[in-house]
């Protein structure tokens, strides 16, 4: 992913008002992220603990999306699986991420959700940048190009959910 700006992303959401976007808390580290090792940036609002962002390049333009999740607590030895990266995460490290559609069927209230590692880590733990807990990735017989590309499907194939 290339570097983008703070005006980059409030320009790009698809499923939020220009005055929403406006509004939203915006990384502010964003020289210090790690660009090309990044398939999206994904972050929490530090302001409202139940929302994050995710903000990604999709045929040559900025798609960015808010996501809702709730507060619950799993117990340590219940494991999820992240349907983007495929990583497992104990507890509350895989979070159901609910989105409002974008347009119309978002203003009727549609919406659609993905399970995502809470943390939004996704590119990392596909290209072993950062590790899972002990038994977080399988061993895989896709190489690590090949990992990247179906993760990036997968996310893609959400935002195009949202986006219909």
């Amino acid at each position: 992913m290339k570097a983008v700006t703070e005006q980059d992303i409030r320009a790009s959401f698809i499923n939020c008002s220009k005055g929403e976007a406006k509004r939203l808390a915006v990384p502010r580290d964003l020289a210090e992220q790690p660009w090309d090792d990044l398939d999206f940036l994904g972050w929490r609002d530090p302001s409202a603990p139940d929302r994050t962002y995710i903000v990604t390049e999709r045929d040559g333009r900025l798609v960015g999306v808010a996501l809702r999740f709730p507060a619950q607590q799993r117990g340590f030895l219940h494991r999820s699986m992240c349907s983007l990266c495929l990583t497992t995460h104990p507890g509350n490290g895989v979070s159901l991420m609910t989105a409002r559609k974008a347009g119309q069927a978002g203003r009727q209230g549609n919406s659609a959700g993905a399970y995502i590692c809470t943390d939004l880590a996704c590119s990392l733990y596909v290209r072993g940048k950062k590790s899972p807990e002990p038994g977080g990735r399988f061993k895989e017989s896709l190489s690590v190009e090949e990992q990247i590309e179906r993760t990036r499907g997968k996310l893609h194939a959400f935002l195009d959910q949202l986006a219909a």
